[in-house]
């Protein structure tokens, strides 16, 4: 069960790569049961529940984005401590992060399922489809403290160098989801919210299956005495955890704000953007999987004070990323229409053809993608996560002036273009702090300590 890896020794490229792939995979089977649920809605319940359960996307993304974060800043203290060989310090870690997860789960399921439906309001989501909007978000807001359960385990785990381990846990969730699908929609007729509810209940499943890995990772075996929370570690958790947290809510506040603008072009906007929406999470799965794999990167190599690592793995990371875009916009531009088929069928060829403007628009600027994964992701692997925070600002305030500004004079054309403007403004920001960063560890480690 201990598959634990060191990510501070060797070649970075082999083990970023050793780190990534079995990462991407994982990744990309949490996205094709996330795809299935919008293929069946779209093909078994029509284009009107695709666009309601599209209509939740930004708002999903601002709550679930938020949990996330907080678990992805909670697994850096673990992976710095495993770095540095401090398996004592690693171990309270954990548990004061398992103990603090339980605590924020309860308060945000609460706040967010009372605000679900005057949210969606505010939002200016089309009477057409709030009803379906409301099913579907209330059922997955009633799951935040499985959320919490499944991303604070799996982080752990990360943290100690297996990425192998959790993918087969989300294969296993990821069949479980497809089945649950086809039997809560097409047998049992639950509508939108069985869809919600499948993803609920893989995603239980997935975290109990990190339950019984971490019983039995020798370096995760703990006493009766060792649950209890502790101020010093509750404090570092918080400084790493929040930041993390506000960075994912922040940019979602600018994709709320976008989604209003789409929202007042009529439900085939919003059926082609989140459907657009949809394929961009597969197609940007290796990002995802390339920025976490950073993070956990320099998070060990900072705990072994190896700056030169860090430096050598952030360049190559950049040369992986850079080159994969470019392959990503091949494939969108000459496979866009089949692959945005598969979720609405030959049903709407409006919806058809807005979404592979929208698609092959924003993989046009995939490159500035990688550096807003890699650069912010290893800042925040070396404990710098408020700094990171700002890069969020600034997609935040690209996707507003698009939501606010743009696409009321503009229409739907405007709309393709927010992502790639936030990525942009983002960059600028992280250039600079990723030099900050280097600089300011330069000053604390000395350079005997670096190999």
């Amino acid at each position: 069960m201990n598959k634990t890896r060191d990510l501070t020794q060797g070649s970075p490229t082999k083990l970023i790569l050793g780190f990534f792939f079995p990462l991407l995979f994982g990744i990309a089977f949490q996205q094709v049961y996330n795809m299935v649920d919008t293929m069946v809605v779209g093909r078994c319940l029509g284009v009107q529940a695709l666009a309601g359960v599209g209509a939740t996307g930004s708002l999903n993304f601002l709550v679930l984005g938020f949990c996330m974060g907080v678990c992805a800043g909670f697994s850096i203290p673990v992976a710095q401590k495993f770095g540095e060989r401090d398996y004592a310090g690693l171990k309270r870690y954990v548990v004061n992060a398992l103990l603090l997860s339980g605590i924020l789960a309860l308060i945000i399921t609460l706040v967010v399922s009372v605000l679900c439906r005057p949210l969606l309001h505010w939002m200016n989501t089309p009477e057409d489809i709030i009803e379906d909007a409301f099913s579907y978000l209330f059922v997955i807001f009633l799951g935040i403290p499985v959320v919490f359960l499944y991303n604070i385990l799996f982080g752990i785990i990360r943290s100690l160098g297996d990425s192998r381990t959790p993918v087969l846990y989300l294969v296993i969730s990821s069949l479980l989801n497809v089945a649950l699908d086809f039997l809560f929609i097409l047998v049992f007729h639950t509508g939108v919210e069985g869809a919600a509810l499948a993803t609920v209940i893989s995603q239980l499943f997935a975290a109990l299956l990190c339950v019984r890995y971490i019983r039995y990772c020798q370096l995760l075996v703990f006493e009766k005495s060792d649950w209890h929370m502790e101020r010093h570690y509750i404090r570092r958790l918080l400084n790493m955890g929040l930041p993390m947290g506000l960075q994912y809510s922040v940019t979602a506040v600018g994709s709320i704000i976008l989604q209003v603008g789409v929202n007042s072009l009529g439900s085939h906007a919003v059926a082609a953007v989140s459907t657009g929406q949809k394929l961009l999470q597969l197609i940007g799965c290796p990002l995802e999987a390339l920025g976490t794999t950073m993070g956990t990167y320099t998070g060990q190599n900072k705990g072994a004070r190896k700056l030169n690592r860090i430096r050598q793995g952030v360049f190559r990371g950049c040369v992986m990323g850079i080159l994969y875009s470019a392959l990503a916009l091949v494939i969108v531009t000459l496979f866009a229409n089949p692959m945005l088929k598969m979720f609405i069928g030959d049903a709407d060829p409006s919806v058809l053809v807005d979404g592979r403007k929208f698609v092959v628009t924003t993989v046009s600027f995939y490159t500035f993608l990688v550096f807003v994964q890699v650069i912010r992701f290893s800042i925040q692997g070396m404990g710098f996560s408020k700094q990171a925070v700002f890069a969020g600002v600034f997609e935040m305030i690209a996707r507003s002036v698009v939501g606010m500004a743009l696409v009321p004079a503009f229409g739907f054309d405007a709309a393709c273009f927010a992502s790639p403007l936030a990525w942009v403004l983002a960059d600028l920001f992280l250039f600079p702090a990723y030099a900050w960063a280097m600089k300011k560890l330069r000053k604390e480690i000395p350079v005997d300590a670096e190999d």
